[in-house]
């Protein structure tokens, strides 16, 4: 916990504050260690959790703090970034390059449990969190009103309990969608 405060010099590694500050460790990790854990605020801390809302003004700290050379905290500001709705975190989210090795730290959030099947494309590809996707046929958006074009992008998607299911925007409106209608980008 020690190195951890020398490390973040006294403030949010997150948006900087330097009050009320605790160590975390990023999941999948459980243990609070330099290289898994960082420090944050009790304002980011409320916020990390998956089911959390964000205060998108109080991310704009995320601009400087995802340039970090720290992985815990490179992959705790992908994942923000990838739950933001704003122009802004998408651009930055865009311009983020994460090692191999990090990227899969960022995507493995440890909700998986073992023997929990994969989510599964079209043509049978795994899709991952934060995958982008093509719709393969078009669609007709119930309650909407509009149809999803064969062609379509989908990016950043979320995946359900459902493994036949992912969470996506589709012309700025978040619907679910079903995986045999999918490829991977």
């Amino acid at each position: 916990m020690q190195q951890l405060m020398e490390r973040a010099s006294g403030a949010c590694e997150l948006c900087g504050a330097a009050k009320n500050l605790t160590a975390v460790a990023v999941a999948p990790h459980t243990d609070l260690t330099l290289e898994t854990g960082l420090v944050v605020c009790a304002t980011c801390e409320g916020q990390l959790s998956t089911g959390a809302e964000l205060d998108a003004d109080h991310w704009k700290a995320l601009q400087d703090s995802a340039w970090s050379q720290v992985p815990a905290v490179v992959v705790t500001c992908w994942r923000l970034l990838g739950r933001l709705d704003a122009p802004w975190a998408t651009s930055l989210l865009e311009q983020l390059y994460l090692p191999e090795e990090v990227l899969a730290w960022a995507q493995d959030t440890g909700t998986g449990q073992a023997g929990e099947a994969p989510t599964l494309d079209s043509n049978g590809a795994v899709l991952s969190e934060g995958d982008s996707v093509t719709l393969i046929k078009d669609l007709n958006v119930k309650g909407a009103g509009f149809t999803a074009k064969r062609g379509t992008m989908v990016r950043r998607i979320r995946l359900t309990d459902d493994p036949a299911l992912i969470e996506g925007k589709v012309n700025g409106t978040q619907i679910v969608l079903k995986t045999c209608f999918l490829k991977r980008a």
